[in-house]
């Protein structure tokens, strides 16, 4: 059983509220899939103004030192860490054999994150949701390194 980003299963749940082509996921039956949005389990909209993370990535909004804003300045940290939370509790609750997050996301990204300017431009590192899924020792994957390693 994996928890996926609903948003790669094609559902609208991206932060403009439209759906994406869900990629093949390999060697794994739709039903062993359980889809969630951190984003939305934290209680934001969908659609929802953009966010990105500023002063840190995902390790660093846990320990309180940086923050997610949206395009329009509002600090939407709070919710961030719930839907992390709530993540996490499901990920526990069905004992899943890994988690496949949406890159780039300031919840999911798991190998880049956007860098806090809304320019456009990345940096490396992992969101709000990967990283307190990390601290648990559940095992990640992206889109594009799909069960790279096992």
């Amino acid at each position: 059983m994996y928890l996926v980003s609903a948003c790669l299963l094609g559902l609208r749940t991206p932060y403009n509220g439209k759906s994406k082509d869900p990629p093949g996921v390999p060697s794994i039956h739709l039903q062993e899939l359980i889809p969630v949005c951190p984003e939305q389990l934290g209680g934001l909209p969908t659609p929802r103004p953009p966010a990105e993370l500023r002063g840190g990535e995902g390790k660093d909004v846990l320990a309180g030192k940086a923050f997610v804003f949206n395009c329009h300045g509002d600090n939407v940290t709070r919710a961030f860490l719930r839907g992390a939370c709530e993540t996490l509790y499901l990920a526990l609750l069905y004992q899943v054999e890994g988690i496949i997050l949406k890159d780039g996301s300031p919840s999911c990204g798991s190998s880049y994150i956007y860098d806090g300017t809304f320019s456009g431009c990345r940096r490396a590192g992992d969101g709000v949701t990967t990283a307190l899924l990390r601290e648990y020792g559940l095992v990640i994957f992206n889109e594009n390194k799909l069960f790279e390693g096992v």
